[in-house]
């Protein structure tokens, strides 16, 4: 039965990923304690990159935004996989994006607000976590839009 995060994702319209696989020498996720240290996703669907290409380039604005969207379901499914239950995280506590944009674009933080949105309706604005946003020259697999994150949970 699905709980309350999953009832708000449903609400929204939206269902989890299956959490991304790793592309390289890494693990997904680690738990520490109470906290889940997710490594860095893309906007995939399994293995299949739903937004690719460079935010003044390719990509406006609003491509970037859902890129981020669905990125932050991936941390979300990464979540789910540690601990089962996404009712169980009290909070995103912090999120690092980076923007596949070329140099002169310098809208990097409304591209990230994708995610954030994203975990502020289903956490609530109070539980915003804090967030680092940068462009890079390019992503693996060009992708639009990558992010970790570091969750808490009871």
């Amino acid at each position: 039965m699905a709980g309350q995060i999953e009832a708000r994702l449903a609400a929204l319209g939206l269902t989890l990923p299956p959490a991304p696989q790793p592309v390289a020498n890494y693990v997904g996720f680690v738990v520490v304690g109470r906290e889940i240290h997710v490594a860095g996703v893309g906007p995939t669907w399994g293995r299949e990159v739903r937004h690719s290409g460079k935010l003044g380039a390719q990509l406006d604005v609003a491509q970037g935004y859902e890129a981020a969207r669905l990125t932050a379901l991936n941390l979300l499914a990464h979540a789910k996989a540690a601990i089962g239950d996404l009712d169980r995280i009290t909070r995103c506590v912090k999120l690092f994006c980076l923007v596949n944009a070329v140099p002169e674009f310098l809208d990097g933080t409304k591209v990230a607000d994708g995610a954030t949105d994203l975990l502020n309706d289903l956490f609530g604005p109070d539980k915003r976590p804090v967030r680092s946003t940068t462009t890079a020259p390019s992503l693996p697999f060009d992708i639009a839009f990558e992010a970790d994150g570091i969750f808490l949970f009871e």
